[in-house]
This record gives C-alpha cells, sequence and structure tokens, in this order.
C-alpha cells in the first residue's frame, strides 16, 4: 500500500463515544504511558515536527485524537495513562473514554503500544495490553528511547519487556527512537500491512 504521509490531517478529538467515528476506514490505535514519548513515536513517524502535540509535562492528549492519514486510514491517538498530574476525576474520565473505545472492537484494526525501552513495562502497561489483547486486533509493541541504552543494554532490556508482557511468538517488538528515528521503517512497514 503506498500511503503519502504528508497528507495526514487532524479529523476531531472525540471527548465521548458518540464521537468516536465508524465510516470503515482502518484504524490504528496509539497509546502509551504519559511520559513515554506517544507524541513524538507520532511525528517521527510521519517526518512531522509538531504534528501531534508534544509538551514538557506529560499527559497532553486528553482526548481520542483522530488523524486522516491519505484518506487510507486513521491514527488515533489515545489518551496517556499512569503519570500525568491531572485530578482524579480527569483520570477517571480518560479511562473511561478509553473503555468505551475498547469496548467497540469493530473499530480497531491495529495497536500500537509504546512502552519505555529503559525500564520493564508498569503494570498500567500490562492493563493496556490485555485491553489490546482482548480485542483480538494485530498488536505492535514499540519500545521507544532506544537511544537512551548502551549497545550491550539493549537485547536483555528487549527481552525483558518480552517476558513482562508474555508477548507470543507473532507479536511484532519494534525498538524504536523518536529521537534518531530508528525503527521509523520497520514500523511504518507493519502498520502499513497491517491496514490493508
Amino acid at each position: 500500500m503506498a500511503v503519502n504521509l504528508q497528507k495526514a490531517e487532524f479529523v476531531l478529538s472525540a471527548v465521548s463515544p458518540k464521537h468516536f467515528i465508524q465510516d470503515g476506514l482502518p484504524q490504528v490505535a496509539f497509546a502509551g504511558r504519559s511520559n513515554v514519548g506517544k507524541s513524538s513515536v507520532i511525528n517521527r513517524l510521519l517526518n512531522r515536527k509538531n504534528f501531534a502535540r508534544v509538551g514538557a509535562a506529560p499527559g497532553k492528549t486528553v482526548h481520542v485524537n483522530y488523524f486522516n492519514i491519505d484518506k487510507a486510514f486513521y491514527l488515533v491517538d489515545l489518551p496517556g495513562y499512569g503519570y500525568a498530574k491531572v485530578s482524579k476525576a480527569e483520570r477517571d474520565r480518560w479511562g473511561r473514554l478509553m473503555e468505551d473505545y475498547f469496548a467497540r472492537p469493530d473499530l480497531l484494526t491495529l495497536g500500537v503500544m509504546i512502552v519505555d525501552a529503559r525500564h520493564s513495562p508498569t503494570a498500567d502497561d500490562g492493563t493496556m495490553f490485555r485491553w489490546f489483547r482482548d480485542t483480538a486486533c494485530s498488536l505492535i509493541v514499540v519500545a521507544n528511547k532506544l537511544d537512551k541504552l548502551k549497545k550491550s543494554q539493549v537485547e536483555g532490556n528487549l527481552q525483558l519487556i518480552r517476558d513482562t508482557l508474555e508477548l507470543r511468538e507473532e507479536d511484532r517488538l519494534v525498538p524504536f527512537s523518536a529521537e534518531t528515528g530508528t525503527g521509523r521503517a520497520e514500523l511504518l512497514q507493519a502498520i502499513l500491512a497491517g491496514v490493508e
């Protein structure tokens, strides 16, 4: 599938399930902890500097944001989880919005879950992984911040992620650096294959 990534446009921010887009186009949902660099991964993937909002303070994505990529598929940016310094009521609202989205597996074509390559996945990461798994959609796990590791640490850390999340043989784990672009081609190829 040939897709022009320059033809990427913001469509809407869904604040409740009634706003979820359901027009039949494939949806690729990006999820990750609030401080894992999800927006940076999206920006690197699209080769755009400030396409998805990047903030100094984690937790900028508070709605389900839809981006139309060359009229071929939606990139769906889900609220970050785990870290953001917001009220419990606001965190609960994000949680309900995410639950509502995952309760509609017909919407979801492919999941991209971003974890921190430097650390073992958290309990929240485990929960998110199970949500994706329960939808039965294909899933790509992206280990971001690879540039922060010494070469000697990479394989051990990737194995820790595989073991903690109990990845299966067919599950894709893409080592990635939003900073340097490492893994971009592999991730893009996996996404395009997943939406064909």
